[in-house]
C-alpha cells in the first residue's frame, strides 16, 4: 500500500490575509498545508479519503490520473467541496464515481451538488454514485474497508481501516468499540489541530495520548492548524514513533 498525504491542513484557524505569524512567513514547504486528504494505492486500486476545496490542485500535483472510489469522513465543506472535480475522472474513465459515506453525509452531498442529481442533468456535470455506509465492513475492488465511527463534538464522523492502516480525522472522541477495531494497526493517521484545547478536535496533547493508547508502530498527525507552530519545531517535541505529516509525504506499508 502506498499512502500519499494530499493535504494535512484545515480551514480551522485559517489566518487572515496578510498574517505575519511564523508559520505563514515560513519558507519550509512542510508548513504549507492544503486541506486534509489522503490518497491510497492498493494493488492497483486508487482511493481518496475526502475531497476538499484543494482536491483538483492536489491530484494534479501528485499526477494521479486514475481514481476508483472516494471515501468521505463527513460533510463539512473542507472535506467535500472538491467533489465537482470528480467530473474529470468520469470523463477519463467513462463511468460514474462511487462515493462512500454515512447517509447524512451523502444527503448533504445531494443538497450541495444538487445539479449532479437532477432528472435532466446539464451535460458535463459530475456522475456521483452514492453508496451509503451503515458501519459494516465493505469492499472496493475486493479490498476490505472497515469504517471507524468517531465523534466530532456531536457530529458522527467516519475514519477508515484498510489492512494495517487506519485513518481518523476531525475527531475529539474515539469510542471504546472503535478503539477495539484499531488494535494491531501498524500505521495510524490521527488529527491534531493545535496545542491549545479545542471544542471538537484533538489538540496535540490529546492526540499524543490517543496515539500511545492505540499503540501503532508509526503514527502521523494531520489536520494541522497554523496555530500548531512550525513543522521543524513541533517535530522535535514528538517521540520517535510519532511524526507530523506534511503535504506530499509518501509512506509505503
Amino acid at each position: 500500500m502506498k499512502i500519499t498525504f494530499l493535504g494535512t491542513g484545515t480551514s480551522q484557524g485559517v489566518p487572515v490575509i496578510g498574517c505575519e505569524c511564523e508559520v505563514c512567513r515560513s519558507l519550509d514547504y512542510r508548513d504549507k498545508r492544503l486541506r486534509v486528504s489522503v490518497h491510497l494505492e492498493i494493488d492497483g486500486t486508487s482511493l481518496v479519503i475526502d475531497t476538499g476545496p484543494d482536491f483538483r490542485q492536489q491530484m494534479l500535483r501528485e499526477r494521479i490520473s486514475k481514481l476508483d472510489a472516494v471515501l468521505l469522513t463527513h460533510s463539512h465543506k473542507d472535506h467535500i467541496a472538491g467533489l465537482d472535480d470528480i467530473r474529470a475522472f468520469n470523463f477519463l474513465q467513462e463511468k460514474g464515481m462511487p462515493i462512500y459515506g454515512l447517509p447524512e453525509t451523502l444527503e448533504q452531498v445531494e443538497i450541495e451538488f444538487y445539479y449532479a442529481f437532477e432528472a435532466q442533468k446539464y451535460p458535463g456535470t459530475p456522475v456521483l454514485n452514492l453508496q451509503a455506509l451503515d458501519g459494516s465492513e465493505f469492499e472496493v475492488n475486493g479490498i476490505k474497508i472497515m469504517p471507524l465511527p468517531v465523534r466530532h463534538l456531536r457530529m458522527p464522523v467516519l475514519g477508515f481501516r484498510i489492512n494495517d492502516f487506519s485513518y481518523i480525522t476531525d475527531a475529539n472522541l474515539i469510542p471504546d468499540e472503535t478503539a477495539s477495531k484499531l488494535k494491531g494497526t501498524k500505521v495510524l493517521v490521527l488529527n491534531a489541530l493545535q496545542k491549545e484545547k479545542h471544542l471538537s478536535h484533538f489538540n496535540l496533547e490529546e492526540a499524543l495520548i490517543q496515539a500511545r493508547k492505540i499503540g501503532a508502530e508509526q503514527t502521523y498527525f494531520t489536520h494541522i492548524s497554523h496555530k500548531m507552530g512550525l513543522h521543524q519545531s513541533v517535530s522535535k517535541e514528538l517521540p520517535d514513533f510519532i511524526t507530523l505529516a506534511h503535504d506530499g509525504l509518501t509512506v509505503t506499508l
